[in-house]
């Protein structure tokens, strides 16, 4: 029996985003980066890049001041 990989997404509240970058920082697989654009409030928010390569771990929503980062299972 093979064990098929789990895939994460990670939903990020994009106006709520301070764009502190505690989650770019912490991300152990570097999911997250610093988007190029502004939300609402003239931040650059933190968005998912490859997610292929995200663990799941949570450490993103652990960090996170504003608690604006979910992760789900697909």
């Amino acid at each position: 029996m093979t064990k098929t990989a789990v895939k994460h997404i990670v939903k990020i509240n994009t106006e709520m985003c301070k764009g502190c970058g505690l989650c770019v920082a912490y991300c152990p697989k570097k999911v997250l980066k610093e988007s190029e654009h502004l939300n609402k409030a003239g931040y650059h928010y933190a968005e998912p890049g490859d997610m292929d390569q995200c663990t799941g771990c949570l450490i993103c929503t652990l960090v996170c001041p504003e608690v604006v980062i979910e992760v789900y299972d697909e």
